[in-house]
């Protein structure tokens, strides 16, 4: 956890997290075993930012006799941000496979680095539902930050955003741009790089999520 943050930040600190990172990062890793090591690591860190979310309990009966358990109390919300966030998707939907999902495409200008939305399919009221955004890289911060705003704007009181990599730039601007919203905002990541270069990448970073999971379009 990181301390004196409007955003409540976790690094998740697990050892399969880090190899498959490791590999991420490589840029003699193939398409192919980018995306296998990117739904490997996902799993990780999907399971990290569900942690937390509401239950019940219930009953069940084992071959032998009943016994206590929990369900979840309420089906969340899966938003990837498009395209790199679709990455993320298939390993959030195993563990979570009642949730329901939404859709928020934002895009960066490459040269002033400013996100604009071109498509948003979610549903009219999320109050009362957790909200899981699922983002590769957290790196200017201005495409998580739309994306989140469109579920504020929804009623969303619950959000957790997934990323596999943040910079400490991408953070100051969640934190700055949500410090009176009045709703916490949890990001939950695989890891805190150095810094961002001159072009608004994370460094050592992993290069363009999307690039690497799809190819160069």
């Amino acid at each position: 956890m990181m301390d004196d943050m409007t955003v409540e930040v976790t690094i998740v600190d697990h050892p399969v997290a880090a190899e498959a990172l490791t590999h991420l990062r490589d840029e003699n890793t193939t398409n192919q075993f980018f995306r296998a090591e990117l739904r490997r690591l996902s799993l990780v860190v999907v399971a990290e930012a569900s942690r937390h979310l509401p239950t019940v309990k219930t009953r069940v009966r084992t071959p032998l006799a009943e016994t206590d358990g929990i369900a979840l109390a309420s089906r969340p919300v899966l938003v990837p941000i498009l395209r790199a966030g679709l990455g993320m998707l298939p390993a959030a939907m195993e563990l979570l496979p009642d949730a329901d999902i939404a859709v928020v495409g934002v895009q960066r200008d490459e040269k002033t680095h400013e996100p604009s939305e071109y498509v948003a399919k979610l549903p009219s009221r999320l109050d009362g539902r957790t909200c899981l955004v699922l983002d590769p890289m957290l790196a200017t911060g201005g495409t998580l930050v739309a994306a989140i705003n469109f579920l504020l704007e929804r009623g969303a009181d619950d959000i957790t955003a997934i990323c596999i990599l943040s910079a400490p730039e991408g953070i100051k601007v969640l934190e700055d741009a949500f410090a009176n919203s009045g709703v916490p905002i949890t990001l939950v990541t695989g890891a805190l790089d150095e810094k961002l270069n001159e072009h608004g990448y994370i460094v050592p970073g992993l290069g363009d999520a999307g690039d690497r999971l799809y190819g160069v379009v």
